[in-house]
């Protein structure tokens, strides 16, 4: 079974399109999500609604929880707070209720998916961790195949019985490579799929809705690389 996991999609249109065209190329037998699909781009609301009519199966993202449960959000920043909440009011609560009703963890075949860890999806392993962490904390799955995504660094790690996935983010990538990323799983094979799509047609989007902190967003998607917001 081929399979293939999406995550962190982010509400950029521009690269899910992109990924969308791979995947018709790819032809993978199934597409779950791995979380984070709304909130830091211009088009939460259709993100969210081609989701639901594809039918893919998901899980629960912390962007996702802090969108319906606004308490959820760890370390609350200004930017981070008045994003979402431009999010929220263009999302509804139809949408937002279906974001609410994902579950934590995902098993499909060899696979187990997750967006962080399977106690939080919060936290999660970085992209530096250990085998020895990578281990402990997705062992427990019970899957040959662990898949996580959250921190926008993609990953193929074979541990002990097992191999650790991340699948990397289709938008504000954070390993300097500012193409989409997702992951094909052909059995127990994965591989990461980076994608090109027009970075500046998105950026120009964000400016265009006059979303809060658009200058802060288009210089995580132009660097690729994480970046306080000033």
């Amino acid at each position: 079974m081929r399979i293939a996991v999406v995550s962190d999609i982010h509400g950029n249109r521009t690269a899910f399109q992109a990924v969308l065209a791979d995947l018709r190329r790819m032809a993978p037998d199934l597409i779950p999500h791995g979380g984070d699909l709304a909130d830091g781009g211009p088009g939460p609301a259709e993100i969210v609604d081609q989701i639901r009519d594809h039918g893919w199966p998901g899980v629960l993202g912390n962007v996702d929880e802090m969108l319906f449960n606004p308490a959820a959000l760890i370390t609350p920043l200004a930017a981070v707070e008045q994003i979402a909440a431009a999010t929220r009011e263009t999302l509804g609560e139809t949408r937002l209720a279906w974001l609410g009703g994902l579950p934590m963890i995902q098993t499909h075949d060899a696979l187990a998916l997750i967006h962080a860890s399977p106690e939080t999806c919060w936290r999660s392993p970085a992209f530096e961790a250990s085998d020895t962490e990578l281990e402990k904390v997705y062992q427990p799955l019970g899957k040959p195949v662990a898949v996580y995504a959250h921190i926008h660094r993609p990953f193929i790690r074979a541990v002990a019985r097992m191999t650790v996935v991340n699948t990397g983010s289709v938008s504000l990538s954070f390993d300097g490579d500012p193409r989409a990323a997702y992951l094909l799983l052909d059995g127990v094979q994965p591989e990461i799929r980076r994608v090109e799509y027009d970075v500046n047609k998105e950026i120009q989007a964000i400016r265009d809705r006059k979303m809060p902190f658009a200058d802060w967003l288009a210089k995580i998607l132009e660097s690729a690389t994480f970046h306080m917001p000033a």
